[in-house]
């Protein structure tokens, strides 16, 4: 299994990187596949992968998804997602890089939320056929980490290249707001999420009780809200459940695709 992991967090220390690193690990033991993994540092670097790999997982990352329109790293980001869309390379995107193709491909309104998201959240699947949700119920929970949205979907630009939503954000019926899209198929070999599919319990857990990030919280959402984020990241059934089956199933899509 070769594997590229295009870094879109700008040199930001973070979770994600780990957390990919160490799914696609295991499930290459459990699977007894031999794996070969390279990073590509996006936008500092401006490196990107050829077309020599089964699988590409794209990541999330600091800051605007608009401030960089029209960079040189921007540029040969896009080029290389037109290619392996061409190519019809497995292609997972995740929170930055899913705001990134929504805006490029003019999917939607990609902007500033009122107030950041950051948690724990349930998320509606909106598709009863999409097999990497198979295993994952209605409501599904994910780690929320955000400033910035994608709402106001163009239906018609999406039907005419065969897009489909796959979740939205829960229903918040005492908020006059719009429900953000969580996670889109662009095509039969590429998804994006807004969530972070790949972030663990154990890791969220150490990352809250951090005493700079557990102040943060209680002063940005109060104590029920970061007690409560707690007791969820210890349900086997909402954050773990997801980390244990969203990417493997990708991975397994990809795969059997590639056969």
């Amino acid at each position: 299994m070769k594997v590229a992991i295009l870094d879109m967090y700008e040199g930001v220390p973070n979770e994600g990187m780990r957390c990919i690193r160490e799914i696609l690990a295991a499930y290459a033991v459990r699977n007894s596949l031999t794996l070969q993994c390279d990073e590509y540092e996006v936008r500092i670097a401006a490196r990107v992968p050829d077309l020599s790999y089964d699988i590409y997982i794209s990541t999330g990352g600091p800051g605007s998804p608009l401030d960089s329109e029209g960079s040189e790293w921007e540029q040969r980001y896009f080029e290389t997602m037109e290619a392996l869309m061409a190519a019809a390379k497995p292609v997972l995107l995740i929170c930055h890089s899913f705001q990134l193709m929504c805006r490029y491909l003019q999917l939607g309104n990609v902007c500033r939320r009122r107030s950041p998201a950051f948690g724990v959240f349930p998320v509606h699947p909106t598709v009863d056929t999409e097999m990497i949700f198979a295993q994952l119920p209605d409501p599904f929970y994910i780690v929320d980490s955000r400033n910035w949205q994608v709402i106001g979907l163009d239906h018609e630009r999406m039907a005419a290249m065969g897009a489909t939503v796959l979740a939205i954000e829960k229903e918040r019926p005492h908020v006059p707001l719009e429900r953000a899209t969580m996670a889109i198929r662009f095509s039969p070999h590429m998804i994006g999420t807004q969530f972070h599919p790949e972030a663990d319990a154990t890791g969220m857990r150490m990352y809250l009780l951090q005493k700079e990030k557990k102040d943060q919280v209680l002063t940005n959402y109060g104590a029920e809200k970061y007690y409560s984020m707690l007791e969820q990241l210890s349900d086997p059934d909402k954050i773990t459940l997801t980390y244990d089956t969203f990417i493997p199933a990708f991975l397994d899509h990809a795969l059997s695709s590639k056969r």
